[in-house]
């Protein structure tokens, strides 16, 4: 099992765009790391982070598709030869501006050379 959470700053940029006095950044990709987990425990992210705990590569995302009236899942797909021998244990939703809006960590997914591999996350309210 995971943990999730929404960062204050997309907290901050959703108040600040209902207010009317900014446009809300879209999402841009998704964010890996390496640093989710220690000791084969989970880490907690906190609303305050403002960065995965180790990020190792940013990447736009490929796909986006509506789950719900209230929900959209975005995906990226890594190459055989992208972060070949990492353990991905963390992972976060970023926008155009590059700030982090949600963070997960999770169990680590080891990545092999001789594979490709999809990761999905779904951005609810």
């Amino acid at each position: 099992m995971g943990n999730s959470v929404i960062t204050v700053i997309a907290r901050k940029k959703m108040a600040l765009a209902r207010k009317g006095e900014i446009r809300l950044p879209c999402i841009a990709g998704i964010a890996l790391g390496d640093g989710g987990e220690v000791d084969g425990e989970i880490r907690t992210p906190l609303p305050e982070n403002i960065t995965l705990f180790n990020e190792i590569i940013r990447k736009p995302y490929a796909v986006c598709n509506k789950i719900s009236e209230i929900s959209y899942r975005y995906r990226i797909d890594l190459a055989r030869e992208e972060l070949a021998g990492k353990t991905i244990n963390e992972m976060a939703l970023y926008d155009e501006e590059g700030d982090l809006l949600a963070i997960r960590t999770f169990v680590g997914k080891p990545k092999e050379d001789d594979m490709e591999m999809g990761f999905e996350f779904d951005d609810i309210f």
